[in-house]
């Protein structure tokens, strides 16, 4: 995030409890832990679901346009999805790919 922000890049944080309950905490408590245990800098927001009839309409719009492995549901927390300065999706990562990995998508989509 640091390494891109001035070239126009934000991350939006999105924490969800649908995966095996990873964030059961309040607002509060799950972003001093994003800030302690991966020393998250960018804006977090409140709690929401991506899944199902209640998914936001954020990530119902998301998954509609960058569909995943297996189809368009979030399999589980930290997938991620890229979207240019006009608001169109690009790319659709994992929850398993490393940031590292999208620096040359980054690199394209900013430029």
């Amino acid at each position: 995030y640091r390494k891109y922000q001035d070239k126009g890049l934000v991350i939006l944080g999105f924490p969800c409890n649908q995966f095996a309950n990873q964030e059961p905490g309040d607002e509060k408590q799950i972003a001093e832990g994003c800030l302690v245990n991966y020393g998250v800098s960018f804006p977090m927001f409140s709690k929401i679901e991506v899944n199902g009839e209640n998914a936001h309409p954020l990530y119902k719009f998301l998954k509609k346009k960058q569909l995943g492995l297996f189809g368009s549901k979030i399999k589980w927390n930290f997938t991620k999805f890229l979207v240019n300065k006009d608001g169109k999706p690009v790319k659709r990562f994992a929850p398993v790919t490393k940031p590292e990995k999208i620096d040359k998508y980054l690199e394209k989509t900013l430029s």
